[in-house]
């Protein structure tokens, strides 16, 4: 990708997250219809392929933006919605656990594709297209090999029909509403960090080297994160997780002058922003458990989850801030402040994020 500016390299990452949503919105709906064993299967066939195609972007980088980007966001919108459904309708009663357990390992394969990555570029002397080819055929053979295996309890054909929900109704109520202002500033935040993180170092040293480290770091807190932030959720109301998640993440944006000087202070920093986003991703899906109820959970996240289409904007617009002013600072600050506006809106409306699904709640809801 030599010749490319910080802000075009993040165009494959920014498209990966627009698809990625838009298709968790169509899968949640066919899931119940298709089961999760096919869904899941079919999407790693498509989030492998994906990355095979990502190789040929020798020949043209379009080839690593539709691989990447669009591919491989059709089969992780496939794939990614399935253990999350699956574990929520067999463990009902701890949905922020197995919801962090079933999701940390989209975390915890960030930290190996980035120390896999890193030794085949930097010591077997691989391209980045070539690493992009052969991490294509592991995640075609690990992704489809898991998803063979997945399969809905026998009680769940006791519930509603999750195609009975009303999109229009569910997406006008103030709850989903305050769930998806929340969860698009949690991602923003997370994603502006995730893309740009090795250039966020400010300080002397091997910058290569400090760089890869920290993004390991950033993914295994963010794995961390999703299990020890479901946890918590299950022994707290859900404004107060939120709340709890978004003021720690402004607080260590806002702290980013004064850490990433320093490779520690950069480490430190790359390890609580992955840890704080960890818990946007299990957060939100279990705060919408609780309020539409686990049988809706696959139709109702699919729409929430879309929250990833604006705040995909966040890492393409921080790497112009750092095209334009060679400093991640204002970009951080910024984000900072948006964070803090958000805890403020929450605080404001804790009763209504707290609400919990009951047949009387959801009176109304149905088609």
């Amino acid at each position: 990708m030599t010749g490319l500016a910080q802000g075009p390299v993040q165009i494959p990452f920014t498209v990966f997250y627009f698809v990625f949503p838009l298709t968790m919105m169509v899968a949640g709906g066919f899931l119940p219809k298709i089961g999760p064993r096919i869904s899941a299967m079919a999407g790693g066939v498509l989030f492998g392929g994906g990355w095979l195609l990502a190789g040929l972007g020798s020949h043209s980088f379009v080839f690593t933006i539709l691989g990447i980007g669009v591919l491989a966001g059709i089969g992780a919108g496939m794939a990614y919605i399935v253990p999350i459904s699956v574990c929520i309708r067999w463990f009902p009663q701890s949905k922020g656990l197995v919801t962090g357990i079933a999701v940390a390992g989209f975390g915890g394969g960030a930290a190996m594709v980035s120390q896999v990555g890193g030794f085949l570029t930097t010591t077997l002397g691989y391209t980045p297209f070539q690493t992009f080819f052969a991490f294509g055929i592991l995640f075609f053979c690990l992704v489809v090999l898991a998803g063979s295996v997945m399969q809905f309890p026998k009680t769940a054909q006791t519930i509603a029909p999750l195609s009975a929900l009303k999109p229009a109704q569910v997406m006008s109520h103030a709850n989903f509403q305050l769930l998806y202002l929340a969860m698009f500033m949690g991602l923003a935040a997370g994603f502006a960090v995730n893309a740009n993180l090795k250039e966020i170092f400010s300080g002397n040293g091997h910058a290569t080297e400090i760089g890869i480290t920290a993004v390991s770091l950033f993914a295994l807190a963010n794995a961390a994160g999703r299990v020890i932030w479901g946890a918590l959720f299950d022994r707290v109301q859900a404004a107060g997780a939120i709340q709890a998640n978004l003021i720690c993440q402004a607080a260590v944006l806002a702290a980013a002058p004064l850490l990433t000087g320093s490779a520690w202070g950069f480490w430190g920093f790359a390890l609580v922003t992955g840890f704080n986003y960890g818990g946007v991703l299990v957060i939100y899906v279990s705060s919408a458990a609780r309020s539409w109820g686990s049988g809706h959970i696959s139709r109702v996240y699919g729409w929430l989850f879309t929250a990833n289409i604006p705040a995909s904007l966040s890492p393409i617009l921080a790497g112009f801030v750092f095209d334009i002013y060679h400093d991640f600072t204002p970009a951080l600050a910024g984000l900072a402040v948006l964070l803090a506006g958000t805890v403020l809106v929450i605080r404001q409306k804790s009763a209504v994020i707290n609400e919990t699904a009951t047949p009387e709640t959801l009176t109304g809801f149905y088609e």
